[in-house]
C-alpha cells in the first residue's frame, strides 16, 4: 500500500501525468504511473488542474518573535501554495536557537539567512554598529543549525548600516569564506552607491530587491542596465525579486527584462503587514505580477521551484522527479481580469492569474487555500488540514 498517489495532474506543458509517494518521496511519476495501484491517501485532479514542485519562496519574513518583519511560516507557507519558506535575516545568532524550535513546529519547511548582525533586525538599524557583527557567533549558530540556516545576509541601505558604508558587506564578505554559503544582499537607498557594493559580489550571491525602484536601482539615467550589474551577472550573481512593502516597480522590472535581466528567483519577502494590507499578499500574486509583465509561465515556476532549489542548494527540493521530496504545489493557471498593483502604487491590469489549491508537504500535511472551495477537488480518505491553517488565522 503506498502512502499517497495524485492522478491526472497536469504539467505546466499541458502533459498528464500520476505521482506515487512513499516515506515522503517520490517513487513513480509519469502519464500512467498510478494504474492498478492503492494508497493510504489518493487525490485526482481529473486532468483539470496542475501540478508542479512546491514552491519555494526565497525571501520571507516568517519569524513569528521577531519585533518588527514577523509571521506565522503556515501561512505563507502551505496556506498559500507554498511548500518550503526561507527567512531573510529576521534572527541573528542571538535568536537563531528559538527561531529553529519555533520552526519545527510548522508544517511547511522553514530555512533561514543568518543576519550577520547578532540581533537580527530588532531594530531598523541592525547594521549602524559594526559591533554587532561578530563572526565567532556568527560561524557558531552557523554550524549549530547547518541545514538550517543555508546563507547568511546583509540588508546594505543607508538606514539601516548608518555611516559604515560598505565596511559591513566586506565584512559579511570575509564571514562567507569560512563557510561558503550564499550571501543575501538587500539593496535600498544609498549610500553606499549600488555599483561599489554589486562590484564586490561573487558567484552565486544574491542581489534581493532587484527591481526596486529605489535611487540604487539597478538601471542607469537612461533606462540601460547599469555596466556593473552587467559584469556582475557575468560573474554569476544571482537577481532576486524580493517584493517587499517598498521593492517592486513595474517599470523597472518590465525595462531590465527588456534588457535581458530576468530574474533568477521570484520571491515575496513577505510578512504580516504586507500580507494582509498589501502590496505583497501572497507569493502567487508575485508571481502573477511577472506573469503579466510577459515571463511565461513555465519560467515563473522555474524561478519558484528549480531555481530557487538549486541557488539555495537544496537539492531534493524543486522537481518531480523519482527519488526526490514529494512537495507538492497543486493550482490553477486560471484567465481572468486583475488589477495588479506594485510598492509604488503604479497600477497594470492582467488576464492570467495564478491560484494556489493545495500544497502537500513531504507526502504527508495536505493543506488546502482558501480557493479550493470554488474547485473539484477529490480527496479520498483523507481530510485537508484546512483546520489548523483556521486556527493560525484566528
Amino acid at each position: 500500500m503506498n502512502d499517497l498517489i495524485i492522478k491526472q495532474g497536469k504539467l505546466i506543458n499541458g502533459t498528464i501525468i500520476d505521482l506515487v509517494i512513499n516515506d515522503g518521496k517520490i517513487t513513480a511519476i509519469g502519464p500512467f504511473a498510478a494504474t492498478g495501484l492503492n494508497a493510504i491517501k489518493e487525490i485526482d485532479l481529473h486532468g483539470h488542474y496542475h501540478i508542479s514542485a512546491g514552491w519555494i519562496d526565497a525571501h520571507t519574513h516568517c519569524y513569528p518573535q521577531s519585533p518588527l518583519y514577523f509571521d506565522e511560516p503556515d501561512l505563507i507557507g502551505i496556506a498559500s501554495g507554498v511548500t518550503t519558506v526561507v527567512d531573510a535575516g529576521s534572527a541573528g545568532a542571538d535568536d537563531i536557537d528559538h527561531f529553529y524550535a519555533v520552526s519545527r513546529k510548522a508544517k511547511t519547511h522553514v530555512y533561514a539567512f543568518l543576519n550577520i548582525a547578532r540581533t537580527g533586525i530588532r531594530s531598523q538599524n541592525e547594521l549602524a554598529d559594526m559591533n554587532s557583527i561578530d563572526n565567532e557567533q556568527f560561524q557558531d549558530a552557523a554550524r549549530r543549525h547547518k541545514g538550517f540556516v543555508i546563507g547568511l545576509k546583509a540588508r546594505m541601505s543607508k538606514s539601516v548600516i548608518g555611516e559604515n558604508g560598505l565596511l559591513p558587506l566586506l565584512k559579511a564578505k570575509i564571514m562567507q569564506k569560512t563557510n561558503g554559503l550564499p550571501l543575501m544582499v538587500h539593496i535600498g537607498n544609498p549610500p553606499p552607491n549600488l555599483e561599489a557594493m554589486v562590484d564586490l559580489l561573487t558567484k552565486g550571491d544574491i542581489i534581493t530587491h532587484c527591481f526596486n525602484g529605489k535611487p540604487n536601482r539597478i538601471l542607469d539615467g537612461t533606462g540601460k542596465l547599469k555596466h556593473a550589474v552587467q559584469k556582475a551577472l557575468a560573474r554569476g550573481v544571482i537577481l532576486d525579486v524580493g517584493h517587499g512593502t517598498e521593492s517592486l516597480s513595474f517599470s523597472v522590472a518590465e525595462q531590465a527584462i527588456k534588457f535581458g535581466a530576468h530574474p533568477h528567483m521570484i520571491s515575496s519577502d513577505i510578512y504580516q503587514r504586507n500580507r494582509v494590507g498589501g502590496p505583497v499578499y501572497s507569493l502567487a500574486s508575485v508571481m502573477t505580477k511577472f506573469l503579466n509583465m510577459g515571463l511565461p509561465a513555465e519560467y515563473i515556476l522555474n524561478c519558484v521551484t528549480i531555481n530557487a532549489a538549486n541557488l539555495l542548494h537544496l537539492p531534493q527540493k524543486g522537481r518531480l522527479e523519482r527519488g526526490c521530496d514529494a512537495d507538492i504545489t497543486i493550482f490553477e493557471l486560471k484567465d481572468q481580469r486583475i488589477e495588479l498593483v506594485d510598492a509604488e502604487g503604479q497600477v497594470r491590469i492582467g488576464s492570467q492569474q495564478f491560484i494556489p489549491i493545495a500544497a502537500i508537504v513531504s507526502g504527508t500535511h495536505i493543506a488546502v487555500t482558501e480557493n479550493t472551495a470554488t474547485v473539484d477537488l477529490t480527496v479520498k480518505n483523507t481530510t485537508a488540514d484546512r483546520s489548523a491553517i483556521n486556527d493560525l488565522s484566528q
